[in-house]
């Protein structure tokens, strides 16, 4: 099996989208819209790149990763947060490709089954687990599902990738 060197262009790209995913995580909180029950990440929308480059995969992680400590996050959200993104990226390069629709799936599964556990142990609330998946999944179901699919919608029609 030939091995694929990374180039400019892969470094780049990830770059530019982990840069991409900072600034909508800032945005969004500026908004006010990163915080509260329900969190609306825009930047989760970018979770749907991978379909069109695997350059997205470690763009996105680093993106998560330095999102979470310029805001302030817990040492435990960015390490594990960092990992629920890098996780539900993986899954939508690998499935994502070959069925676009379920690409938005991955980063929502993998969010929703790290974060709250998360949320409890940073924040100490033992018996919202439920509440947790729930309030984590909707935020996700817009950023990933609705706002991703949006984004997919528009990049198809475009030469970009």
């Amino acid at each position: 099996m030939k091995e694929k060197k990374i180039g400019v262009k892969d470094l780049t790209t990830a770059g530019l989208i982990a840069a991409l995913y900072v600034i909508l995580t800032l945005f969004a909180q500026m908004l006010g819209l990163a915080s509260g029950v329900i969190q609306l990440r825009i930047s989760e929308a970018l979770t749907i790149l991978p379909i069109f480059t695997a350059a997205a995969v470690p763009g996105l992680a680093i993106g998560c990763f330095l999102a979470n400590f310029i805001t302030g996050c817990a040492a435990w959200d960015v390490v594990f947060g960092t990992v629920a993104t890098l996780l539900g990226a993986l899954g939508t390069r690998i499935i994502g490709r070959r069925v676009p629709v379920l690409g938005p799936v991955f980063p929502i599964v993998a969010n929703c089954l790290i974060v709250p556990p998360v949320l409890m142990y940073v924040y100490g609330a033992e018996e919202a687990y439920w509440f947790l998946v729930v309030t984590v999944g909707i935020g996700e179901i817009l950023s990933c599902g609705v706002l991703g699919w949006m984004l997919y919608k528009a990049l198809k029609r475009t030469t970009l990738f």
